[in-house]
C-alpha cells in the first residue's frame, strides 16, 4: 500500500447516492439466495413459507424490490463506464485500453467470486457487458435509449420461448392418456419449481457440509454458469445503454430540475409497479404456478423492472438534493459498492453456511429478511469512516491498482497543522 497527498478526481454525488441504494437494495433480495434453495427465490411455496409475514415478505420484495436494485446497478454502471472513458481521455489515455483492463480484471473477480463465495455472482456478466456497451459511447441519448430498449426485448422474447416450451411440458404431462415419457420429462422440471423434501434435504446438506463440497460443485458447473451470463447478457446491456443515456443527458448526473424529476418519477414507478402488481396477482391466482410465476417475471419484468429503477433514480435525486448524515453516508456505500457487494457475499455465506454459522435452511422468509437490514447497517457504518482514512474502499483499490499494473494510492495523509520542523 503506497501512501500519498493526490486526491481521486470529483466524484458526481448523485452516481454514488444511487449506487449506495442500489447496492443495499440487491442484499435485501439476495438474502434469500444465501439462506435456501434456489426455487425459493422466486416461488414462496419452494420453501421458507408462503403465508403471514412471509407472503407479505415475499410479496413487498417482488413489487418494490426484485429486479429493481438489481436493474438501477447496471444503469449505474453503464453510466459510470461514462465517467471513467471521459476522465482517461481528458488525461490524454486511451479509453479503450483504460476500460479493457479494468474489464479484465473484474472478470476475474467475478470468477473468483463465483467458484470460491457464491453462484450468484453478477460481475462476469457486468464485465461482458461493459466490453460490448463501449462500443456505443459515441451515440446520442436517443440512440442509446433505443438500443437499450430493443436488447431488454430480445432477451423477453427468449424467455418468452423458454417458457413456451416449459409451459408445453407441463400440458403434455397433464393431459389425459399422458405418456411416461411426458411424465418424467415434467417430473424433471417440476423438481426444480416445486422442490420435494428429498431434494431440500440434499441442498441443505450441501449447504451446511465442508466448503470444499460448495467449491467442488461450483467448480464443476462452469457449463450451467456460462450459459447462465449468454441468458442474462442483453439485458445487462440494455440496461447499461440506458445508463448511458442518463449520463448524457444530465438525468443521472442530477442536472435536471426538480420539477422534471418529479414528473418523470411520478409516471415511472406506477408503470412498473402496475406491471409487478398484476404479475403478483397473476401469480396468486394460479396459486403459485412455477412455470406461470417464472414465465411472467422473465417475459415482462425487465421491462417494467426498467420503468421502476428509473423512477427511483429520479425520487432518489429529489429526495437527497440537500445532503445529510444519512445521506453522506448512503453516498459513501455507495463509493465502496464493489467492497460491499463482496464483502455481504462473504458474510452472508459465513452466517447461512456450515463453515459458519450454518443457518442455512432454517430460517422462514420473513426472518431471512431480518437479516438485510442489519448487513444495511453494516454498510452504512463502515463506509464512511474508511473513506475518511483510504482514498477507496479495498477492493476497489485492488480493482483499481491491478488494471493499471501499478499499486495506487491508498492512504491519505493528514494535512500537517501548525509549524514544520526547527
Amino acid at each position: 500500500m503506497t501512501e500519498a497527498h493526490a486526491s481521486p478526481p470529483t466524484r458526481i454525488a448523485s452516481l454514488d447516492v444511487i449506487r449506495g441504494v442500489a447496492v443495499m437494495g440487491i442484499f435485501s433480495v439476495n438474502v434469500m439466495s444465501f439462506a435456501m434453495i434456489g426455487s425459493a427465490y422466486l416461488n414462496p411455496t419452494a420453501f421458507g413459507g408462503h403465508t403471514g409475514a412471509s407472503l407479505i415478505v415475499w410479496g413487498g420484495n417482488l413489487l418494490l424490490i426484485d429486479g429493481k436494485m438489481r436493474s438501477l446497478f447496471s444503469i449505474l454502471f453503464g453510466a459510470s463506464m461514462m465517467v471513467v472513458v471521459e476522465r482517461a481521455q481528458a488525461k490524454g489515455q486511451s479509453a479503450w485500453w483504460t476500460h479493457a483492463r479494468r474489464m479484465a480484471v473484474l472478470f476475474a473477480f467475478g470468477l473468483v467470486h463465483y467458484t470460491f463465495i457464491w453462484f450468484g455472482d453478477i460481475l462476469t456478466n457486468y464485465a461482458l457487458a461493459g466490453l460490448v456497451i463501449f462500443l456505443f459511447r459515441r451515440q446520442p441519448p436517443r440512440t442509446l435509449i433505443t438500443l437499450g430498449v430493443a436488447a431488454i426485448i430480445v432477451q423477453s422474447l427468449f424467455f418468452a420461448w423458454q417458457s413456451a416450451e416449459a409451459l408445453q411440458v407441463q400440458m403434455a404431462a397433464h393431459a389425459p392418456g399422458a405418456s411416461k415419457a411426458a411424465v418424467d420429462a415434467w417430473n424433471r422440471m417440476a423438481g426444480f419449481y416445486h422442490p420435494d423434501a428429498a431434494r431440500i434435504a440434499k441442498d441443505q446438506m450441501r449447504h451446511l457440509g465442508p466448503w470444499s463440497a460448495m467449491f467442488e460443485r461450483r467448480f464443476g458447473r462452469w457449463d450451467t454458469y456460462f450459459t447462465y451470463l449468454a441468458l442474462d447478457l442483453p439485458a445487462t446491456i440494455g440496461l447499461m445503454l440506458i445508463g448511458m443515456a442518463g449520463f448524457k443527458s444530465g438525468f443521472l448526473t442530477g442536472s435536471w430540475s426538480d420539477g422534471r424529476y418529479r414528473r418523470f418519477a411520478a409516471w415511472a414507478i406506477p408503470a412498473g409497479l402496475a406491471g409487478f402488481l398484476a404479475i403478483l396477482m397473476f401469480t396468486v391466482h394460479t396459486r403459485f404456478d412455477g412455470v406461470a410465476l417464472e414465465g411472467s417475471v422473465f417475459l415482462v419484468g425487465g421491462e417494467f423492472a426498467a420503468f421502476m429503477a428509473l423512477g427511483y433514480a429520479a425520487l432518489i435525486i429529489l429526495l437527497t438534493r440537500k445532503r445529510g448524515q444519512l445521506t453522506d453516508r448512503i453516498a459513501a456505500a455507495g463509493r465502496c459498492a464493489f467492497s460491499n457487494y463482496l464483502g455481504t457475499s462473504i458474510l452472508a455465506t459465513f452466517v447461512f453456511d456450515g463453515w459458519g454459522l450454518g443457518l442455512y435452511a432454517s430460517l422462514t422468509r420473513w426472518q431471512v429478511w431480518l437479516v438485510a437490514p442489519l448487513f444495511w447497517a453494516i454498510m452504512l457504518l463502515w463506509s464512511k469512516p474508511w473513506l475518511e482514512r483510504f482514498h477507496y474502499g479495498p477492493f476497489e483499490w485492488a480493482w483499481r491498482s491491478l488494471s493499471r499494473w501499478s499499486i495506487q494510492p491508498f492512504r491519505k495523509i493528514k494535512p500537517v497543522v501548525g509549524p514544520v520542523g526547527i
